[in-house]
């Protein structure tokens, strides 16, 4: 299947993923999994950045048409998509000459955890610190941003598993 086709099919689950299913899910009133950001993760560093920056921007934006969030999705979406390669730079020590070749299934599990634990700590404290806006709920933004990124980690290693196995 063509590369483009897969990555629209890609967005399309991760959408539909997100807002039909796991927006719906609220445990302990803290916990709520943005899996959705996978796509972010997992986006061929090879394409060009603006387009990956847009495409970026309209993830976020279509779980906020969803979620009825005023734009908050879209820019913790946009500035996780802006850093992701420093990251790849500093995680994976990779260079602009790498990116062709670059896949997150053939690197190291510790690796491949950190910088995944890193883009979903930060798109979940600049989502919950614009959910809650006030510095006196700053304890309530660190107790979401913790558990949801824990529910999120286990949903996104757990999905990579099931998926790595049955392509294999």
């Amino acid at each position: 299947m063509n590369k483009t086709i897969q990555l629209i099919l890609l967005f399309l689950f991760f959408v539909l993923l997100q807002v039909l299913v796991l927006n719906n899910i609220l445990l302990f009133g803290y916990i709520n999994p943005y899996l959705y950001i996978a796509y972010i993760f997992i986006f061929p560093l090879s394409q060009k950045r603006i387009p990956f920056l847009t495409v970026s921007f309209f993830l976020g934006l279509c779980v906020d048409l969803f979620s009825n969030s005023g734009g908050i999705h879209a820019f913790a979406t946009l500035f996780i998509a802006y850093i992701r390669l420093f990251l790849v730079r500093t995680i994976f020590k990779k260079t602009e000459s790498d990116y062709l070749l670059f896949d997150l299934r053939l690197e190291t599990f510790d690796k491949v955890f950190n910088y995944v634990a890193i883009l979903t700590v930060l798109h979940h404290f600049i989502l919950f610190s614009f959910i809650n806006f006030s510095f006196s709920n700053f304890s309530s933004v660190i107790i979401n941003t913790l558990l949801s990124t824990l529910f999120t980690l286990i949903l996104y290693f757990l999905g990579s598993f099931i998926f790595r196995k049955k392509l294999s």
